[in-house]
């Protein structure tokens, strides 16, 4: 084990090098992506904020069951069941790390619950079609970040991108003579979809007027040094600063960016098109993933549902 590792600092450990090692943890004993990383990250800091005081120390052996059990049952009323078991797993995984490590005298993991799920249980989460437009229109274009985000948020609305895929997005990926652009999507799958008009022309605007540094990557940091974006937590940002403008309510609190593919979806859906349609848009690799929107035709559901058994009047 590194020396800097083993480093302690009063009430705990640096909390840098425990997000070191337990990046290398996730490598090398889960196999997970960059992406996935991030995400587990996220809800680990987010449950250390809420058992800890100091955000730059860790103190493992200030950690115990009931403070894992109070995480999980407090957010369990605020997202959806597949929300939740992310974020079990995300606990899991933080909780084997440290026993490891031997940071923890016992493997508090054992304490994480498991959800239960079932499979197409709850309708997809979205937003009316109008409010997608209030978020988008929402930004000054007299303003640098003000073009940013609102290429940004076209992405969201119109392609349904998710937040990774928009902070992945390079300048080689945009075909401009074509008409088309390039998605690195999950799963290392590469995808070409055509580019709508005013996406490709808030892009271009937001590339001519505002764009700077060496970077290969479309959208950087406009305060400061201008930097990629690290990670998908800046694009959410950028959907809860469209919020507070417009006063538009997500579905839920823990909804983030993903809210626009729904949408998406939803609005494709009642205006007619099929889930083969949808798939290909939301590039699912199974049409097993496109199923769950079928639901949201409540008029389709409506046309083929069977009346309710009522009990007849002469009945004793």
């Amino acid at each position: 084990m590194p020396a800097h590792w083993k480093r302690r600092t009063p009430g705990g450990l640096d909390i840098s090098a425990v997000k070191e090692a337990f990046d290398a943890f996730l490598t090398g004993e889960r196999g997970l992506s960059a992406a996935s990383k991030v995400s587990y990250w996220f809800v680990v800091r987010r449950f250390l904020a809420g058992c800890q005081a100091d955000q730059m120390r860790v103190d493992p052996a200030a950690l115990g069951p009931t403070q894992v059990t109070a995480f999980l049952v407090r957010h369990a009323a605020e997202v959806s069941a597949r929300t939740l078991q992310t974020m079990a797993s995300a606990l899991r995984s933080f909780l084997r790390f440290l026993f490891r490590r031997g940071w923890t005298a016992t493997d508090l993991s054992s304490s994480v619950l498991s959800p239960r799920s079932w499979r197409d249980a709850s309708l997809p989460r979205y937003l009316p079609a109008d409010d997608v437009e209030r978020l988008v229109q929402s930004c000054d274009l007299s303003t640098r970040i003000g073009r940013r985000d609102h290429a940004i948020l076209l992405l969201l609305a119109r392609l349904g991108l998710r937040a990774t895929e928009i902070i992945a997005l390079c300048l080689d990926d945009i075909d401009w003579r074509a008409g088309e652009i390039l998605v690195r999507g999950k799963g290392c799958f590469h995808d070409r979809l055509p580019l709508p008009r005013d996406v490709g022309a808030a892009v271009a605007a937001y590339l001519r007027r505002d764009r700077q540094g060496p970077t290969r990557r479309v959208f950087v940091r406009v305060i400061g040094r201008p930097v990629p974006f690290t990670d998908g937590q800046a694009v959410n940002y950028v959907l809860r600063r469209a919020l507070e403008r417009t006063g538009v309510r997500m579905p839920a609190r823990w909804v983030g960016s993903h809210v626009f593919r729904h949408s998406l979806a939803t609005t494709m859906i009642r205006r007619g098109a099929s889930l083969r349609e949808i798939g290909d848009v939301l590039r699912h690799r199974s049409a097993d993933t496109t199923t769950i929107y079928a639901k949201l035709d409540i008029e389709g559901l409506r046309s083929i549902a069977k009346p309710w058994p009522m009990a007849t009047e002469d009945r004793p």
